[in-house]
């Protein structure tokens, strides 16, 4: 007796179109549409018209929409070549001539016939911005592929593990808000014992802010060879940014210079946010010395000073990508949150998640205003270990 084969089920129409919805809107949310239009169109107005805000300011009523749909239009248009340029302004044309629907008309024989070329024109103008989206997509592809290698060697920079210092504990991670951050942190182990620790912040984002962070990571290795002492690395520092960048380049910066045995820390800080010391016994300090970042002005003197890890005593390091995080009402994490979490209590692995836990809370959802980086130095008690 023949076995009767059984054909697999083909998916209706509609099963097909539910597939293909499912796949295309795949991670879309209200979250995420909430996004494009409060954040992205907003980005997408105040990046397009930061040149011609001014034009605006003093035109009032319905003049003033029109005048802004025109300079939003001039703006767009600048951005792109002369060769889409002209597409662009095509498709425009034959979408206000879809509007006006004009009639194509021909005599033929005794009749007179005629067709309305709003379709063609609508067709045209879709056809044409297709083709120009296409273009800028395939060049952003192009630019993405760089980016993400210029990413990845950005984290070849950066330390991949903590250092192994006897009687210290060490906890530490960076996010970027763009794809390439200008947040750097360093642990140096120097041949005589004591250890360089390094946070500094670029100014800007993207690029340039990582461009700026590679040639203070390289400067940093040349000052630590010359003379490690915090006022000398600074200085150096200070004329590699000076040199290297126009004015708008710059660089906060928290150097400080560990002595394992002794607990010592002699230290620079400039323009950069004052770390907070919590000490064994839960008492919170936080040093107060500060000067202009490096690069600003032609002479940069930064403040310096000294701290005393004692065991049982921590410090935490930090860009203002940390204090600086805003939620969705637009209020920031700030000091409070973060003298809170400190206070919490725990060893520097244990507090640097804590720190990082009510970050999360408190922005949810929302994107990274700027570069985060935490950097958690903890002296161990006596005959104690990190957990």
């Amino acid at each position: 007796m023949r076995r009767k084969q059984t054909r697999a089920k083909r998916p209706s129409a509609w099963e097909r179109t539910e597939a293909f919805l499912l796949d295309y809107t795949r991670g879309l949310s209200g979250e995420e549409l909430r996004r494009l239009f409060d954040r992205d169109a907003k980005g997408a107005y105040s990046v397009l018209m930061r040149d011609r805000e001014a034009q605006v300011e003093n035109v009032s009523g319905l003049k003033r929409y029109f005048l802004a749909a025109k300079l939003l239009f001039l703006s767009l248009s600048e951005k792109l070549s002369p060769r889409r340029r002209l597409l662009f302004g095509l498709a425009i044309i034959a979408a206000v001539a879809g509007l006006i629907d004009p009639q194509i008309t021909w005599i033929e024989g005794e009749h007179r016939q005629s067709l309305g070329g709003a379709s063609l024109f609508f067709l045209a103008a879709i056809v044409a911005l297709l083709l120009l989206l296409a273009f800028e997509m395939v060049d952003r592809v192009l630019v993405r592929d760089e980016i993400q290698i210029a990413r990845q060697l950005q984290r070849e920079l950066l330390p991949k593990a903590s250092p192994d210092l006897p009687g210290y504990g060490f906890a530490h991670s960076s996010r970027t808000a763009n794809d390439i951050g200008g947040d750097y942190y360093q642990f140096q182990r120097l041949p005589d014992g004591r250890m360089a620790i390094v946070v500094a912040d670029a100014s800007g984002h993207g690029m340039a802010a990582g461009l700026l962070m590679a040639v203070a990571n390289a400067t940093l290795y040349l000052a630590l060879e010359l003379d490690p002492s915090p006022v000398a690395v600074s200085n150096l520092l200070h004329r590699a940014i000076w040199r290297t960048g126009d004015r708008r380049s710059f660089l906060t910066l928290f150097y400080a210079l560990l002595d394992p045995a002794s607990g010592d820390i002699e230290y620079v800080c400039a323009g950069h946010p004052f770390p907070l010391l919590r000490r064994a016994s839960g008492e919170i300090e936080e040093p107060s010395l500060g000067s202009f970042p490096l690069g600003m002005r032609e002479t940069a003197k930064p403040a310096n000073g000294r701290l005393h890890l004692a065991p049982g005593d921590l410090l935490l390091l930090f860009s203002d990508g940390l204090f600086e995080g805003v939620d969705r009402g637009g209020q920031a994490f700030g000091f409070e949150r973060l003298r809170a979490a400190l206070t919490s209590g725990g060893e520097a692995r244990r507090t640097h998640e804590q720190i990082l836990a009510a970050f999360e809370r408190h922005v949810a959802s929302e994107p990274l205003a700027d570069d985060l980086t935490l950097l958690v130095v903890e002296r161990l008690p006596a005959g104690g270990e990190s957990q």
